[in-house]
C-alpha cells in the first residue's frame, strides 16, 4: 500500500521521531507541511492518508480515488468530512487519549506558576532585589497555597478527570461542569456559570462544538472572582478573545494561561498578545516527547487494526 503523510512537521519538528514505524505498512511518502492547494497532488495515488490538520474534504477525496483510509495524528477530526468519507467507503480513525498526562501536567505548570510566582521571584533575584533585602527572606510578591482553593473543570473526559485527580492531590476543592453528568463522579457537578462563579481556577477541557464556541465570554467572565485565573488548553475558539482581553485589562479576573488561540499560528492582531497577566504558550501542552511517541504508536495500531478488518477509533 502507498501511504501519504501530509504534515509530519506537526508531529516531529526537530526530527526526534522518525517515520520508520510506518514503513511496515507500505511505501511511505513524507511531506513536512501541505498547503491547501497541494493536498490532492501530495496524496496522489496513495491508499492511506495520515495527517494532523490538513483539510480532507469532498473535493480532495473525489480527486484522489485511491484513498481507502484516513488516519489522524490528533483527537479532533473536524478537518475531515467524515460523512462524505463514509459515503465513499473511506475509514477515518483518530487518536484519542494520547496526551492526557502531558496536558494535565501543563495545566498544573500554569497553576503553580500563578500561585508560587517562581518566574517573578527569579527575575527579582537576578535584578539584585534579594541582595538589597534587609532580611534573609524577601517576599513582596504574594504567593498562596493550592489547598482549599476551588478548581473548576469544564469538560470531564480523560484530561478533565486527570486534572481533577491532580487538583485533589494538592488539596483543592473540585467542581465539574460537563454536558453529560458523569456516573459515580466524586466531585460536585454543576452548570458552567455556577462553576465559574465558585472558581479560583477554571480550566477548559471541552471539545469545540457549536455549544462550546465562545463559551468563555463576557457573560461567564463577569461572574468570576477578580482573583480568579482562567486556563484554556482545549480549543482556541472556546474563548472569545476580545472579551477575555477586556476582562484582564479591566481587572475583572486576575490572570489567564492559554495554550490555544482562535487562529494558529497566532495572529499578531489578537488582543491577548498585549493583555495584562496573560501567558500564552504556542500549543505545546500535547507535545512532550513521550506523548508524541505514544501518538505514533496509536496511529500505527489503528492502521494495523483496519488492515485486519477490525478498525479501532473509527469516527465515521
Amino acid at each position: 500500500m502507498k501511504i501519504a503523510v501530509l504534515d509530519w512537521y506537526t508531529v516531529s519538528v526537530s526530527g526526534d521521531i522518525t517515520t520508520e514505524q510506518l514503513e511496515q505498512f507500505g511505501e511511505v511518502k513524507v511531506i513536512s507541511l501541505t498547503k491547501p492547494e497541494e493536498t490532492a497532488a501530495n496524496i496522489g495515488d496513495a491508499d492511506i492518508v495520515l495527517c494532523n490538520k490538513v483539510l480532507i474534504n469532498k473535493e480532495v477525496m473525489d480527486a484522489c480515488p485511491n484513498i481507502k483510509y484516513v488516519g489522524l495524528f490528533a483527537t479532533g477530526y473536524n478537518n475531515v468530512d467524515v460523512g462524505y468519507a463514509a459515503q465513499k467507503g473511506i475509514t477515518v480513525c483518530n487518536a484519542g487519549q494520547y496526551s492526557t498526562n502531558a496536558v494535565a501536567q501543563q495545566v498544573f505548570a500554569y497553576i503553580l506558576d500563578r500561585y508560587s510566582r517562581i518566574r517573578d521571584y527569579d527575575s527579582a533575584v537576578k535584578a539584585g532585589e534579594w541582595e538589597r533585602s534587609p532580611a534573609f527572606s524577601y517576599f513582596p510578591i504574594p504567593t498562596a497555597e493550592l489547598a482549599g482553593q476551588t478548581l473548576a473543570i469544564v469538560g470531564y473526559g480523560s484530561i478533565g478527570r486527570r486534572v481533577a485527580e491532580l487538583g485533589k492531590a494538592f488539596g483543592m476543592d473540585i467542581v465539574v461542569s460537563t454536558r453529560t453528568k458523569p456516573v459515580d463522579c466524586p466531585y460536585e457537578v454543576t452548570d458552567v456559570l455556577t462553576a465559574a462563579e465558585k472558581a479560583d481556577v477554571i480550566t477548559c477541557h471541552c471539545p469545540l462544538t457549536e455549544q462550546t464556541k465562545g463559551l468563555v465570554s463576557s457573560e461567564l467572565l463577569s461572574v468570576m472572582k477578580p482573583t480568579a485565573t482562567l486556563i484554556n488548553t482545549s480549543r482556541g475558539p472556546v474563548v472569545n478573545e476580545a472579551d477575555l482581553a477586556e476582562a484582564l485589562n479591566s481587572g475583572k479576573i486576575a490572570a489567564a494561561y492559554l495554550d490555544v488561540l482562535e487562529k494558529e499560528p497566532m495572529s499578531p492582531d489578537t488582543p491577548l498578545k498585549t493583555a495584562k497577566n496573560c501567558t500564552i504558550t504556542p500549543h505545546t501542552a500535547w507535545a512532550a516527547y513521550e506523548t508524541r511517541r505514544r501518538l505514533v504508536d496509536i496511529v500505527c495500531d489503528n492502521i494495523r487494526a483496519w488492515q485486519n478488518g477490525a478498525p479501532k477509533n473509527k469516527v465515521n
